[in-house]
Order: C-alpha cells, then sequence, then structure tokens
C-alpha cells in the first residue's frame, strides 16, 4: 500500500512539473503564443455568434407560428368562386370529428376616428370563439359574445399597440371609436403577443365578423380558423375537411360522403361507415385544386405542421452556419501544430538537458501536450467571451439572437480536441529526440 502511494506521489510530481514547464514554454514566447490563441479564440467566436444568430432567427420563427395558437386548422379560398358562406364555420364542426370550434374571418381595413385623431387600421372580423382558437386572452374587458356577433353589435376589442397608443396606457374599455363613421364601443383589450406575431394582431381592431362584413361590403369570406383539442385530432380534422371539399368541388368522386356530428359517412356504393386513417405527412395539408392548372383553390392546413418544418428548416440552417464557422477552428488547430513543431526545433537544447538529467519520454509527451491544451483552452475561453460580445453586438442593430449552450459546448470541445490532436505530432517529436544527439546541437 505504501509503495503504491509512493508511485502515485512520484506520477503527480512529475505531471505538476510538466506543467509547470508547458506554462514557461508559452510565457517564453508570448508573441507567438498570443497569435496562436488569436487563432483558436476567432474560429471558437465565430462558431459561437453565427450558432447563435441562427439559434435567434429559429425561435424567432418557431415563436411567430405558436403565436398563432396550437392546433389551428386554417382553411383558405384561393379563388373567388369557392369563396366560403359564414354559416360554412358552424357546418365543418357539426361535420368534421375533432374540430371543436370554428370562425370565419374577414380582413378589411377602415377610417378610424379617436377624438381628433384619425387614420386606417387593420380590421379582424370574427366570432366570439377567436380567443379560445387562437390561444389570445385578453388584458382587460371582455370579449364580446354570440349574441353581439348576431345582433352585428357596434362594439369593438383593440389589439395591445392600438389600446396603448389610444390613451396613452390608460384602459380604453368603455371609450368609443368611429370606424368608417359609425360608432363602436370599445369593450376589451388584447394582450401583448409581440412585433410581428400572430399577424399583428396588436396593430389590429378586433369586431364581430357580421359587423367586418358590413365594412367590406362582402357577404363572403376567404379564411375559416378551427380549433382541434390535440395535434393527432388536427392531423385527422385536415384529412377530413379535405375530403370534403375536395368532394363539394367535384375532385374527388369516390370520396365518402360527409354526414353531421359523426365526421364522414362511408361510400355511398359500399354502406361501409369511414373509419379514420392515420395521416401521413402528405396528408397533414390539404390542397384542393383545379385539375390540370396547377392552382390550388383551397388550402387546408394545419399550423402544428408549419411550426414542425419552419423549426427544422432553421435547425439545418443553424448547422450550415456553425459548420462554416468551425473551419476557422481546423486553421486554429493547424496553428498550434505549426507553433509547437517550431517550438520543438528551438528547445532541442532545452529536451536534451531534460532527458539527461532523467527525464523520460512521457514527460516530454505530457508537457508538449500541455502546451497545446493550454494554448486551445485560454483561445476557447477568449472565443466564448468574443462570440457572446458578437451576439450582443447583433442584438444592438435588429438582429434575433440567442445564446445557444450546445455552440459554447461544441465549440470548446471542438478547440481542445483540435488542439490535443495537432499537439500529438510535436509532442511524439519532442519526446523522441535523443539526449546526445540533441546536445550535438548545442
Amino acid at each position: 500500500m505504501m509503495r503504491q502511494k509512493n508511485i502515485f506521489y512520484s506520477l503527480w510530481i512529475r505531471f505538476c512539473f510538466s506543467a509547470q514547464m508547458a506554462w514557461h514554454g508559452i510565457l517564453a514566447n508570448p508573441l507567438r503564443s498570443g497569435l496562436t490563441i488569436l487563432g483558436v479564440a476567432i474560429g471558437v467566436a465565430s462558431v459561437v455568434s453565427l450558432m447563435g444568430i441562427g439559434e435567434g432567427a429559429r425561435q424567432a420563427v418557431v415563436e411567430q407560428f405558436k403565436s398563432l395558437g396550437s392546433n389551428v386548422i386554417v382553411i383558405k379560398a384561393h379563388d373567388a368562386s369557392v369563396e366560403f358562406k359564414p354559416e360554412d364555420a358552424e357546418e365543418l364542426v357539426e361535420r368534421v370529428q375533432g374540430l371543436d370550434m370554428a370562425t370565419p374571418v374577414i380582413n378589411t381595413e377602415a377610417v378610424m376616428r379617436w377624438r381628433r385623431s384619425r387614420g386606417n387600421v387593420n380590421i379582424l372580423g370574427v366570432n366570439n370563439q377567436y380567443p379560445e382558437i387562437r390561444d389570445h386572452p385578453l388584458l382587460a374587458g371582455h370579449f364580446f359574445t354570440n349574441w353581439h356577433v348576431l345582433q352585428r353589435s357596434p362594439v369593438a376589442v383593440l389589439g395591445y399597440n392600438i389600446a396603448s397608443g389610444l390613451m396613452a396606457g390608460r384602459s380604453p374599455v368603455g371609450q368609443t371609436i368611429t370606424l368608417n363613421g359609425r360608432t363602436y364601443r370599445v369593450i376589451g383589450v388584447l394582450s401583448a403577443k409581440g412585433r410581428g406575431n400572430a399577424e399583428n394582431i396588436d396593430d389590429m381592431v378586433v369586431i364581430p365578423y357580421t359587423s367586418a362584413m358590413q365594412i367590406a361590403e362582402k357577404k363572403t369570406v376567404v379564411e375559416i380558423w378551427g380549433k382541434a383539442p390535440s395535434p393527432d385530432e388536427a392531423d385527422l380534422a385536415v384529412v377530413q375537411l379535405g375530403r370534403i371539399f375536395k368532394r363539394r368541388l367535384g375532385l374527388d368522386q369516390s370520396a365518402p360522403t360527409p354526414v353531421p356530428g359523426g365526421g364522414e359517412g362511408g361510400s355511398p356504393e359500399s354502406g361501409a361507415p369511414y373509419k379514420p386513417v392515420e395521416p401521413t405527412k402528405e396528408m397533414k395539408s390539404s390542397k384542393p385544386a383545379i385539375p390540370g392548372s396547377g392552382k390550388d383553390l383551397i388550402t387546408i392546413t394545419s399550423l402544428n405542421q408549419l411550426v414542425e418544418e419552419a423549426d427544422k428548416a432553421n435547425r439545418v440552417m443553424t448547422l450550415l452556419l456553425g459548420g462554416i464557422a468551425a473551419v476557422s477552428l481546423l486553421v486554429g488547430g493547424l496553428g498550434i501544430m505549426n507553433i509547437m513543431l517550431v517550438a520543438v526545433t528551438e528547445r532541442t537544447e532545452e529536451i536534451g538537458i531534460r532527458r539527461a538529467l532523467g527525464a523520460k519520454q512521457g514527460d516530454l509527451l505530457t508537457q508538449f501536450l500541455l502546451e497545446a491544451l493550454y494554448l486551445s483552452a485560454i483561445g476557447a475561453i477568449a472565443g466564448t467571451a468574443g462570440g457572446l460580445w458578437g451576439l450582443n453586438l447583433f442584438g444592438r442593430y435588429g438582429f434575433e439572437t440567442a445564446v445557444s449552450l450546445q455552440a459554447i459546448k461544441i465549440a470548446t470541445i471542438v478547440a481542445l480536441t483540435s488542439g490535443l490532436l495537432f499537439g500529438i505530432y510535436p509532442a511524439i517529436s519532442a519526446s523522441s529526440v535523443m539526449p546526445v544527439k540533441a546536445l550535438r546541437r548545442q
């Protein structure tokens, strides 16, 4: 036991001495060591900053889609011949299994007057189920009811920015505004979604779709938003909606006939009940089109799928940015190898004297490997600090950035690994120098 302790103590002393010699070797040539560290630092900073920008862009895009609500299905007409009647929304809820609620949607513009102020605003016309469909709570007041919708009541719910601009931070609930000459009473204020999120709902005025249709002078709508209770049911609802509209447009005569209350019925020919199937990736976004024209008449899209696709696309972009930046890490590793080879040549005398005084090959191998590790470690720390500073700088100029711990971890590991790998050959070269030959070169 005592002998093992003495052996361990001896190895520890040798390691500490090699580490001290390695540190002195770096300090002996500060300019050369500094340039080597700079090469590694630039590589690490590039990886951290570029991947941080990519991650920030990914999070911003995903957040924009998520702000539209979860399990939301958007049915949109792209041709005037297939626009929807407002009552189609209620009919689809009855006919499509898994569709809990739906609202007709109409977007228009109006001239708004508030006291002495006047300007154009975007109007969003929906029914009373909008807050639940889009997962959008109210900051003040309440949302309009189904009675308001049926009576075409002149009531309005303001987006956050509109409300803030009118009353300078105070609640405008109970005040009146004028839209296209008609007086509307403000009954609520929506919570903030953030700049660019939820189709800029913060800068809109939300009113019953019946009133919005009067402003737009239209009897049909081009969009219907639906809500499913879960992602799987949203995917199945997209499939059923696709069948319904293909049959309605005469594009799929073999599709099962939809029946109220239970999804879709069986085929008229077979009489067998329709059983939902597990949707494939291609089935999650249905696009009934004009045969032979390539033009989509109606698109039926689950926003969950858009979130997934946007997330995947931005992750690929982030990895590409990181891969491009990682090339500079390779250059930094080659710089370490070059400097270490020069150090071996210049310090042949030192190596010979150490070998003559009893240093083993393992001691010299450890010393030069530690020198390479020191250089790469200092470069990784400086590069991480530089990358975080770069992200802060980009953020000040309006770029979407995010600190990616994964990027920092990957860049640091790659820097340390490349330092060790590129330091192996110089270390072996140093440890292989014969004492007699080294002393003859003096």
